[in-house]
């Protein structure tokens, strides 16, 4: 195929991963899907090799793959009839945490499988111990919620899981939006059943491996901790996160061994959300315009000690890996390849996706929220965006307030929190939630210890604050733990204050 119909396949490929998005999001019932995005399409070769993927959530795509590989074994590459879809949320059969419910469909045309379409969506709420179904204090992943293996799509599998759920309506809605999605997905891949796909996903590997080839060959470590592992006396401590980053030739080895075990807590990640971060990593450290398939990760080994943090064995509790040890594991893999591509990888950033767990009656409220970008050797970071693993947005006031008994009373950029440099990190951002009724709050968070770390002499960035005003009084204000759960009267105030960005290079002097 010559370069130009290559990129003119590609470009149509992903067109239709976008459009599977843009389905999803405008079918959507919840503000978490429609309003803040938190959902990803990709399409897969016939044998299950990812080969496009439109620009949503690092830590969905980089995973999916997993989903489609547990659907094929679990039905067999011809088992899932035309017009069929099979779907799943386990964890430890192709799922990254109990919330993200994957769709998979197969594309026939003719008699012959050509591809699947699959779709991944955060819902709000599938049960479990807490509103979110992400406790912090959960031990076992039965108590996150209900757990899914790879199953045909049919009326009995959503009847459990809305029986399960405290916002069964939401749910139905949004599982109708993916299942539309996947329709369509399937209805425009099989207009190019005549393309030659695996062309596609080899392009992705000759790509990689000519970055690869320009990166000198070496081993590079690096080391960074989770804060805490849950509010439970036993969770709270930090746990380390290391790897070591070779290159030979044209391939490239992220070994996560010496990585702590796992906790008893749900800051466990499954090795596919380990797979997810370097997949970020490697792509945005050693050419970012290398097309996000299968073929690129060719060349990739990860070595993840299984029972470790990031490989977590069953039935270890996984919410929070998805959203905070993805996101350590995304610094480790950057802070290593920054000794081996320093003019490429920026700071720190915000390390936390700021976990937001509202549940009131008949309504759940899920948010990740924004902070600061750590500063880059050609620019500073940007304020109050969200970073690494996490590609959403935030969730409109207008939005917020229309479908929760909440109100926004503070929303702004948080001053000063972005490290000093040359390349100055972003600012993180200060938000207020007033409680219109009683409600359970549960937060998930991180990098309120230790700091974004600074880059190339630049300092690191704020760490972040969790606050409860009683009635709104600054006054009586507390702190609370990075992951709690806790209950709030109507009146109270939530307050977040996320972290900001670390500093690239050292800060001018300033002469006086």
């Amino acid at each position: 195929m010559d370069p130009a119909a290559l990129q003119i396949l590609i470009a149509r490929l992903t067109g239709v991963a976008e459009e599977m998005g843009a389905v999803l999001r405008r079918a959507a019932f919840s503000p978490n899907i429609k309003e803040r995005a938190d959902c990803s399409a990709a399409l897969f070769t016939a044998d299950g090799e990812l080969l496009v993927q439109a620009e949503h959530i690092p830590v969905h795509l980089g995973a999916m793959p997993a989903s489609v590989r547990a659907a094929i074994e679990a039905f067999g590459v011809g088992g899932v009839a035309p017009g069929d879809q099979v779907i799943l949320n386990d964890p430890f059969a192709g799922g990254t945490h109990l919330n993200d419910i994957t769709l998979v469909a197969p594309c026939w045309v003719d008699g012959r499988l050509v591809g699947w379409a699959a779709n991944r969506a955060h819902h709000a709420d599938v049960g479990g111990l807490a509103p979110g179904s992400m406790p912090p204090d959960a031990i076992d992943i039965d108590e996150e919620g209900f757990r899914i293996g790879p199953t045909r799509f049919d009326a009995s599998v959503v009847d459990a899981l809305l029986a399960a759920s405290r916002t069964p309506a939401e749910r139905r809605g949004d599982l109708d939006a993916q299942v539309g999605a996947n329709v369509v997905g399937v209805e425009r891949l099989a207009g190019l059943a005549g393309a030659s796909f695996e062309e596609v996903v080899d392009y992705g590997e000759r790509r990689m491996r000519a970055a690869l080839s320009a990166v000198t060959d070496g081993t590079w470590t690096f080391d960074d901790v989770i804060d805490s592992c849950g509010p439970r006396p036993e969770q709270q401590r930090s746990a380390r996160i290391a790897c070591a980053v070779t290159i030979v030739g044209d391939e490239i080895t992220f070994d996560f061994t010496g990585t702590d075990e796992q906790r008893p807590g749900n800051v466990n990640a499954v090795e596919a959300v380990t797979r997810s971060a370097v997949a970020f990593a490697v792509r945005s450290a050693v050419e970012p315009t290398i097309p996000a398939n299968g073929g690129a990760m060719r060349p990739v080994t990860v070595v993840a000690p299984f029972g470790s943090i990031v490989a977590a064995r069953p039935p270890a509790a996984v919410g929070a890996g998805n959203v905070e040890v993805s996101q350590r594991v995304a610094d480790v893999c950057l802070g290593a390849l920054a000794q081996a591509v320093p003019d490429r990888v920026g700071a720190a950033s915000q390390g936390t996706m700021n976990n937001t767990l509202i549940g009131g009656e008949h309504w759940v409220y899920y948010e990740t929220v924004a902070g600061g970008q750590g500063g880059r050797p050609w620019a500073a970071g940007m304020s109050g965006v969200h970073t690494a693993m996490t590609n959403t947005k935030n969730t409109p006031i207008e939005a917020l307030e229309r479908a929760y008994a909440m109100r926004v009373t503070r929303y702004r950029l948080r001053p000063g929190s972005g490290g000093p440099g040359a390349h100055a990190g972003g600012d993180g951002v200060e938000r207020d939630l007033e409680m219109l009724e009683d409600v359970t709050v549960s937060l998930i968070t991180e990098r309120r210890e230790s700091q974004p770390w600074g880059l190339a002499g630049g300092d690191g960035g704020s760490v972040g604050e969790n606050w409860l005003l009683p009635g709104g009084d600054e006054t009586r204000a507390e702190r609370v733990l990075d992951k709690c759960t806790v209950q709030l009267k109507a009146g109270d105030v939530l307050r977040i204050l996320t972290p900001g960005g670390g500093g690239w290079g050292p800060a001018p002097t300033v002469a006086g």
